[in-house]
């Protein structure tokens, strides 16, 4: 089992929104993947984007410009 590490959590509305961060962020080589969203996050969506917390100005920044508005960030260890 992987040592636990803090994780910066972005989780959304929908699979759509969820899918089309996965894309942006993709596109922008910006790290991280998409995880099942924590059962502790309150989101209406299934998936989340999760990433170091170094990348979050950037990640943040790349939703925004591809009008992508998460529901919850937060960070966690995971």
């Amino acid at each position: 089992m992987r040592p636990k590490q803090k994780r910066t959590v972005w989780a959304f509305a929908t699979t759509t929104q969820a899918l089309r961060a996965e894309e942006v962020c993709q596109d922008a080589g910006l790290p991280g993947r998409l995880i099942p969203t924590p059962a502790d996050i309150r989101a209406d969506c299934g998936l989340a984007w999760c990433a170091p917390p170094q990348a979050r100005e950037a990640i943040d920044k790349a939703l925004q410009d591809g009008g992508v508005t998460p529901q919850t960030v937060c960070d966690r260890m995971l």
